[in-house]
């Protein structure tokens, strides 16, 4: 058995590094004995016909139509995807993308593949700088956020509550969104490496699809470690107490 990771559209959609998510599944199952790979995809008929989970990264405004176009193609596997409970982790522009649409200040619109609730509205200047996440889920998450657009619609759905930063903007104390085993965030690091907990969860539930366990391997706790000082540091600088045994 091996896990298929599909990173999607990484020629446009990894500014932010964020394809590289993929690979932090695929190393961590590796480490875990479990075969794995990561397929790059960039069109409908490049993605293979068993998926374990997907990760769409974040990319440029000038290329939202054009990755929106090809996504477009793909749409009903996405859907059938989600449906079927394979993780699906959407990063910034890549999360908008598979929202309700993006709308632009000039009252122009981008139609998205409404496969997450909610839409991207302007906002007033950038946030650039850490965000701190506190999730049910998948525990405290930690990324940098850096992004032009606040987040509506998925009130009833976040991710997790603000601890530091503006998240999905608009006074909401939230960010992101989530439904089901698909996921989006702004946060950006990749934030899967800086998250080794995250990973582990997505995984554990590519395994369970599969009718297998997944515990993380020994390597694991080593990188992990290097992920821990990362995280403590972007704790303190926001402010917030760590938590040794976190």
């Amino acid at each position: 058995m091996t896990f298929t990771i599909v990173s999607l559209l990484p020629g446009t959609q990894n500014t932010n590094g964020d394809a590289q998510n993929a690979t932090v599944l695929e190393r961590r199952a590796e480490w875990a004995g479990i075969a794995a790979r990561t397929v790059l995809v960039e069109r409908a008929a490049e993605l293979p016909a068993e998926i374990d989970a997907i990760v769409l990264g974040s990319g440029s405004d000038a290329s939202l139509v054009r990755s929106r176009d090809t996504l477009r193609t793909m749409h009903d596997e996405l859907r059938r995807w989600g449906t079927e409970g394979v993780p699906i982790l959407g990063i910034g522009t890549g999360w908008e993308l598979l929202s309700w649409g993006i709308e632009h200040r000039d009252g122009s619109a981008i139609e998205g593949l409404g496969i997450l609730p909610g839409r991207a509205v302007p906002r007033d200047g950038r946030v650039t700088g850490d965000a701190v996440v506190a999730t049910a889920r998948f525990g405290q998450l930690v990324g940098f956020e850096n992004h032009a657009r606040d987040y509506v619609g998925a009130e009833a759905s976040p991710l997790g509550r603000l601890r530091a930063g503006e998240g999905n903007g608009r006074a909401s104390g939230q960010e992101g969104v989530v439904m089901g085993s698909v996921i989006g965030t702004h946060l950006h690091g990749p934030v899967l490496a800086k998250n080794p907990a995250f990973a582990d969860a997505l995984l554990r539930i590519m395994a369970e699809r599969r009718g297998i366990a997944y515990e993380p391997g020994e390597r694991a706790a080593t990188v992990d470690g290097y992920a821990a000082a990362a995280r403590a540091a972007q704790l303190r600088a926001a402010g917030i107490e760590v938590d040794p045994a976190a």
